[in-house]
């Protein structure tokens, strides 16, 4: 029996989805992809655990199916599982409920029931983290104090992925954290001085913070890749990639790029922290589409489909493999 129970604990606040894929799809053989993501991927994690669905809609034709999501539609992740030809990951916090996919309950440490052993060694191993832990140290720390807690944050993601290789994962799949310092929601809740802002307007402590944050994460994967000798282990750059959307919103067709689609205030930014997204008195834009945040805080379906197509076209990713490697190797 595979043991997996406590791999990842990157901090008290962050919001860990497990998510499950097993099907046929896009690939020589049949994919299994483990995600260990914050609420950025997360499939239906929190509705599971909190009994809510986000009623804000757009007019995004996927909002209606895909309620769980904290967007009004897809999220990488799913356009990611699409380009596999595969379904959508189901929450592994649904199995504490008293159904699953296949209508099944299951524990972490029984996971070798829902596949077997050489599926777990060649599955894929997401991890998609940061940006929650960076979120909360800039809530209640110095920048200075955030840069210092960074190696510790490091630190849990080199024990999560050392924990999995040593029961037997060997395909790692890591994205660095986005421009935290571009979110509406820190723009509108975070009191700023001249100076603070780019020529964006995105803060420049909050995002050189993540980017200290990803040169660790980056360095980790180059190290961890060397002392892993039979692993592969891809760092996916999506800070750039998301950072661009910000910078160059008008060439993908987004307007007011620091605004959220739904909350509440109006502009510049719609957020208010007493009256979020789907919480009484909310408003919700009429075109998501046109839209780079969501709530503030999580990307639109719009924006996680332009990401999604970065990351699928190699061009961030170091080495420069493709996602569907691991199921045609």
């Amino acid at each position: 029996m595979v043991e997996v129970k406590g791999i990842i604990s990157i901090s008290v606040a962050l919001c860990l989805i497990l998510n499950i894929v097993c099907v046929d799809c896009w690939c020589k053989r049949k994919p299994v992809i483990f995600n260990f993501g914050d609420s950025n991927s997360d499939t239906g994690g929190y509705a599971a655990t909190r009994g809510r669905l986000w009623k804000g809609r757009t007019s995004s034709a996927s909002s209606m199916h895909l309620s769980d999501r904290l967007s009004d539609g897809k999220l990488v992740l799913d356009f990611l599982c699409e380009s596999l030809r595969s379904n959508y990951l189901s929450p592994y916090l649904e199995s504490l409920g008293s159904n699953f996919s296949n209508g099944a309950n299951f524990a972490i440490s029984g996971v070798e029931n829902l596949v077997g052993r050489d599926e777990f060694k060649d599955a894929k191993y997401m991890i998609d983290i940061g940006q929650n832990d960076l979120w909360a140290a800039f809530h209640h720390s110095s920048y200075a104090q955030v840069i210092k807690k960074i190696p510790s944050f490091i630190s849990e993601i080199e024990d999560a992925i050392c924990n999995l290789y040593e029961h037997g994962a060997r395909n790692f799949w890591v994205h660095n954290t986005g421009p935290l310092g571009c979110l509406p929601e820190r723009l509108a809740t975070t009191p700023r001085y001249g100076g603070d802002a780019d020529q964006y307007g995105c803060l420049k402590e909050m995002n050189e913070g993540a980017r200290v944050f990803n040169d660790k994460l980056h360095l980790l994967c180059d190290q961890l890749r060397y002392k892993m000798k039979n692993a592969s282990i891809v760092y996916v750059d999506t800070y750039s990639i998301k950072y661009d959307l910000f910078a160059n919103s008008a060439k993908y067709g987004f307007e007011n790029p620091l605004m959220a689609c739904c909350g509440y205030g109006g502009p510049p930014h719609n957020y208010n922290s007493n009256i979020k997204c789907g919480q009484k008195g909310y408003t919700v834009c009429k075109e998501g589409s046109r839209y780079i945040s969501w709530d503030g805080v999580h990307y639109t379906e719009a924006a996680n489909q332009i990401i999604a197509s970065k990351i699928l076209s190699t061009n961030f990713s170091s080495p420069q493999i493709k996602f569907n490697y691991f199921c045609n190797t």
